[in-house]
C-alpha cells in the first residue's frame, strides 16, 4: 500500500477509554486527527478536580489544561508524534473567563510558531467537572521504510 493511502483508527492503551465508539486517533495518510481529548484519567476521575469532605468541587482550569495537553501529546506519540507536529488545535472551553488560565497554560508548551489556534466557548461538555477538550490535527509524514517493515 502507498504510504499516502494508510487509514488507521487506534485506542491508546493507559489512555481514558472514549465514551462512545470512536478512536483516540485516527491516521489518514501523513496526516493524525486527534479526537476530543479532555483531563480525564484511564480511572475515569479527572484532572484538576478536587472534591473535598463536604463535597465542594474546585475546578482548576490550569490543571486541567496541562492534563489535556499532556494526553494530547501521549496520544500523539502513539503514532509516532509529539506536540511539535500539531497543524491546528481547537479548544472548547465550557467559562471564557478561565481563558487567561488556560492561555498562560498553552503558552508552556507552544509559542507563535506553534499550531494554528480556535478556541470556542461551548455551554458543557460531557462531565460537570469538565472545563475544557481540545482536539487536533497534526502533520507526520509516515516513513516509508517503516511501513514496509510493518506490511
Amino acid at each position: 500500500m502507498q504510504p499516502g493511502g494508510v487509514m488507521k483508527a487506534t485506542v491508546v492503551d493507559g489512555k481514558a477509554t472514549p465514551r462512545g465508539r470512536y478512536p483516540h486517533i485516527k491516521r489518514a495518510g501523513d496526516f493524525l486527527f486527534v479526537s476530543g481529548t479532555s483531563a480525564r484519567r484511564p480511572d475515569n476521575s479527572i484532572a484538576g478536580a478536587d472534591v473535598d469532605e463536604f463535597g465542594t468541587t474546585r475546578l482548576d482550569i490550569r490543571a486541567q489544561t496541562r492534563a489535556v495537553i499532556e494526553n494530547v501529546r501521549d496520544i500523539l506519540a502513539s503514532s509516532g508524534a509529539d506536540l511539535s507536529d500539531i497543524a491546528e488545535i481547537s479548544t472548547f472551553l465550557v467559562n471564557m473567563n478561565d481563558f487567561a488560565g488556560y492561555n498562560e497554560v498553552y503558552g508552556e508548551y507552544f509559542d507563535h510558531q506553534g499550531p494554528a489556534r480556535t478556541t470556542i466557548a461551548v455551554h458543557q461538555l460531557p462531565h460537570p467537572h469538565l472545563l475544557i477538550e481540545m482536539k487536533a490535527i497534526a502533520y507526520k509524514p509516515i516513513d516509508s521504510d517503516s511501513m514496509r517493515r510493518k506490511e
